[in-house]
């Protein structure tokens, strides 16, 4: 009799397993997906932002007042465009201010991209100002010069993206850095910061950035320097100075690409949402004729050209974002200024301070 029951029991003891093998089997797997990364930047410049709070001036989101962060964010950029001046008159854009920005930016979930100027003020094509600091300063100094305060930067700020310099079409720190009539001193700064940046943030990404779209002076400009150790190109395209031509932009950005082997970025753009003024400061931007066909000045013009060219960098393997200048330099010294803003009929916001459409551009 036992042995019959020890038979029993077995066949239990197996139907159970079966059982349970045939319930794993029909169970359903759920595989949770790869989180993706967001890598394709859309960043806004806000280097006025400081200034304008400390005027007062309040921003709005659907008539309602609202952090400009905020809003950002919730429109979808993920990055943050900051420009940073060494000694600055006034103190807007110096260390202090930038510190503060960069850090409210981060705590709102936002990545920081700094533009290092390496001057006391506006550096661009045609304006390369060595700091009055280091005015005096011989090569070799103005070189440690430059490490001790690009490391300063690095542990001060610790941004995600930062440019040597700032549209350096001709080389920076003039007239020791100039490009064409110093070039091996130039070489030799963009090297010195590179190599204190891969030393002390070695994840930060390196841009250098040059002001033009035309495909034969960027090939000259990137050639000259691709000794540099760097990781991103920056270029500005302003259609009232680059040209209309949306298509010569996308043929520039995969040429430069392929060549140097990096991503590109449209590291500085605009467009009005209007042709109209605030204040009493001539607007770069006021002409019919220096529009695109295509794309008025309208606010949902100004989104369209936004989305082009989003839509232009993401259709080249080598397109890895964009940042528009300006979107909130609106006209927050009185109507009358005249040391106002050239750029209030560019900005994100209308003449009552209102986010416009143009925000729906930064969406993934």
């Amino acid at each position: 009799m036992k042995k019959y029951h020890l038979i029993f029991g077995l066949l239990i003891v197996l139907a159970s397993q079966i059982s349970c093998s045939s319930d794993k089997a029909n169970e359903v797997i759920v595989i949770e997906p790869p989180i993706v990364e967001d890598t394709f930047i859309r960043a806004a410049d806000i280097s006025f932002l400081p200034e304008i709070e400390t005027s007062g001036t309040v921003l709005y989101n659907n008539n309602k007042a609202e952090d400009m962060l905020t809003t950002l964010k919730n429109a979808g950029c993920n990055t943050v465009r900051i420009r940073l001046w060494k000694n600055p008159t006034n103190g807007h854009s110096a260390m202090t201010e930038v510190k503060t920005l960069a850090a409210r930016a981060k705590q709102a979930g936002l990545k920081v991209w700094l533009t290092v100027h390496y001057s006391d003020t506006w550096a661009d094509p045609g304006n390369q100002t060595t700091p009055t600091e280091w005015k005096n300063l011989s090569f070799a100094d103005l070189k440690t010069a430059v490490a001790t305060y690009t490391t300063t930067i690095i542990t001060e700020i610790n941004p995600d993206i930062i440019q040597i310099g700032n549209e350096i079409n001709s080389g920076l720190l003039w007239p020791q850095g100039h490009l064409i009539n110093q070039e091996t001193q130039c070489i030799a700064l963009l090297a010195t910061a590179s190599a204190t940046i891969r030393a002390k943030a070695p994840n930060t990404k390196i841009m250098i950035h040059y002001a033009g779209v035309n495909a034969s002076d960027t090939n000259w400009f990137f050639n000259k320097i691709k000794s540099v150790n760097y990781d991103y190109i920056g270029l500005s395209y302003y259609p009232v100075w680059h040209g209309k031509d949306l298509t010569s932009v996308k043929t520039t950005i995969d040429a430069l690409g392929k060549t140097y082997n990096k991503k590109v970025l449209i590291a500085e753009t605009a467009y009005p949402f209007t042709l109209d003024y605030k204040d009493w400061t001539n607007n770069i931007v006021g002409l019919d004729s220096q529009l695109i066909s295509g794309y008025p000045a309208t606010p949902e013009g100004q989104k369209s050209f936004v989305l082009a060219i989003k839509t232009l960098l993401k259709s080249s393997i080598y397109g890895q974002g964009f940042a528009y200048w300006g979107g909130e330099w609106i006209a927050f010294k009185g109507n009358q200024a005249t040391n106002g803003s050239t750029f209030e009929n560019q900005a994100f916001y209308d003449f009552s301070n209102n986010a416009l459409p143009v925000l729906g551009a930064f969406s993934k």
